[in-house]
């Protein structure tokens, strides 16, 4: 299991939420562009950004985290505000190493199988196309975590499987920014369901401790970003992990 530290953005600042709730934001001192180089400059060489101004449809921190992202050499898991197939075609034609896609694959029925018409057998571009699931109390929630579908939780997977899409990005939204622990019970229902997922975890974690209860399960990597920035986990410990576990990315 892999650990891939996190960037939030909002409205241009590296943030934190917790529960997802955008009125309890923790601000950090840092710049995006010095977040990356302090991952980088310490052996880190793949990163999570989410535009979280993009998650409720605002569209104006792209253009400036495009531009960063493109810069750098590291591999980048991004999303946030992802709406269209040439979105996601232009992304990962620039380099960008998986695209995250939620709220539209919710709310529009027909983008994942036109995703999966265009994807799916082009290059092992459906390896490179996440499948966002946010869940609270078992509910798929979408658009910045402020809309439910009525989408059940495993109905869901097994619709993106049937598609081809088989990577996950899991948060439990009752778990995220309270560094209380990952929702290991939510993560073993989804392997139990479907063991041929690739799950990527995400909330809650707040030590190694709770690494390396997750790396007891067939979960490919976990995003960390809080724990980070509180210092409960540092980059060195991430770094040294990571060179454990290069071959199950």
């Amino acid at each position: 299991m892999y650990i891939i530290p996190a960037i939030d953005i909002l409205d241009g600042k590296v943030v934190r939420l917790r529960e997802g709730d955008y009125n309890q934001k923790t601000e950090y001192d840092v710049s995006i562009e010095e977040m990356i180089e302090r991952y980088r400059s310490n052996g880190t060489d793949f990163i999570h950004i989410i535009d979280l101004n993009g998650a409720k449809g605002d569209f104006s921190n792209q253009k400036t985290l495009f531009n960063i992202i493109k810069k750098t050499e590291m591999r980048v898991q991004y999303g946030g505000g992802i709406r269209t197939i040439d979105q996601v075609n232009n992304l990962l034609d620039s380099g960008i190493h998986r695209v995250i896609v939620g709220t539209q694959a919710i709310s529009n029925p027909d983008f994942l199988p036109a995703l999966s018409a265009a994807f799916v057998k082009k290059d092992n571009y459906a390896n490179k196309i996440v499948i966002a699931i946010d869940v609270l109390d078992e509910v798929i929630k979408y658009s910045g975590w402020m809309e439910s579908s009525p989408i059940k939780l495993m109905d869901y997977v097994d619709k993106c499987l049937a598609l081809g899409f088989f990577r996950f990005l899991c948060t439990d939204i009752n778990k995220d920014g309270k560094l209380e622990g990952a929702a290991v019970d939510l993560y073993r229902k989804l392997l139990d369901h479907s063991p041929m997922i690739k799950l990527i975890a995400s909330g809650g974690v707040s030590s190694i401790e709770d690494i390396k209860e997750l790396a007891k399960y067939d979960i490919r990597s976990v995003v960390v970003g809080k724990a980070i920035y509180e210092n409960r986990i540092s980059i060195e410990e991430i770094k040294e992990w990571n060179l454990k576990a290069l071959s199950t990315i």
